[in-house]
């Protein structure tokens, strides 16, 4: 079973900001693509479906698909990799199957398989609730940084998000993935950067409620429950999803924005698009 750092445990679902750009975020409409390109070419996308129709054989697939390139905190304190890994392949012990474990075949690179973590999903939902909260704030916030440095920004924080959870639980052999402890850095950078923009947001009252609350609302509920859940306050399925990490990544994002908003220049006006008057003779 693989570690998920993907959103979960909000109250508001945010669709869409109010909060123009100067530009067009290729940066952060190309970590959506690569998102979803990983996904499809992995054997995640092949298990969607009935969970009880999915074969052993396919489990086994995915585990060790997770364990060669996601984040294992054990092996990242370490800096080696584990001395048995899953093979894929199917085996029994008294007579119930399960995913044969042996040395590994391969070489790991332990530094790396944090980079490659952050693009790997274990479902449909865990992939587009991230795109989605990424596709909602991340435009504004590259648009503050910079293409460059908001591209760093966002692989730092993954890394940061990572060994900040591992180093709480370092004896964890199972695999993190998931991109949200990039994404929820740039939660806290956008909470720090645009507090009073309006967010479209969808609220579970009967249905659900579409209703457009200031930014330092939403995301401030939202690490308000992450830091709830991490803390063990609640009963969740926190098993499977690293809410420490998300805590961390929030605070982390937030920490380098501020130094963003008060070291670098003054976000300029957006130019005007109406047409210019026309001249009377």
């Amino acid at each position: 079973m693989a570690v998920h750092l993907g959103q979960s445990g909000g109250v508001v679902l945010p669709v869409h900001d109010v909060n123009p750009v100067r530009r067009t975020p290729i940066v952060t409409y190309a970590l959506i693509a690569v998102n979803i390109v990983v996904f499809l070419l992995s054997p995640a996308y092949m298990l969607i479906g009935v969970e009880s129709n999915v074969s052993t054989a396919e489990l086994c697939q995915q585990q060790a698909f997770f364990d060669h390139y996601g984040a294992i905190p054990q092996e990242m304190l370490e800096n080696k990799q584990l001395p048995a890994v899953p093979t894929g392949q199917v085996g029994q012990s008294e007579g119930v199957e399960g995913c044969v474990v042996a040395p590994p075949t391969y070489e790991k690179n332990i530094f790396v398989s944090v980079l490659s973590s952050m693009f790997l999903h274990a479902g449909w939902l865990h992939l587009l609730g991230n795109m989605l909260f990424l596709w909602v704030f991340g435009n504004n916030v590259e648009d503050r940084f910079g293409r460059l440095r908001y591209l760093l920004f966002y692989l730092a924080t993954g890394y940061v998000a990572a060994y900040g959870f591992a180093a709480a639980d370092p004896s964890l052999a199972q695999p993190l993935i998931g991109a949200s402890g990039a994404v929820s850095g740039v939660l806290g950078a956008y909470l720090i950067l645009y507090p009073r923009a309006r967010v479209w947001s969808l609220v579970p009252f009967l249905l659900f409620l579409p209703l457009k609350l200031p930014a330092w609302f939403v995301l401030g509920l939202w690490f308000v429950l992450q830091w709830f859940y991490s803390s063990g306050y609640a009963v969740t399925d926190a098993g499977e999803v690293a809410f420490l990490a998300h805590v961390i990544g929030f605070l982390f994002g937030a920490v380098i924005a501020s130094f963003v908003r008060a070291l670098g220049p003054p976000i300029p006006p957006l130019p005007d698009r109406r047409r210019p008057a026309r001249r009377a003779y």
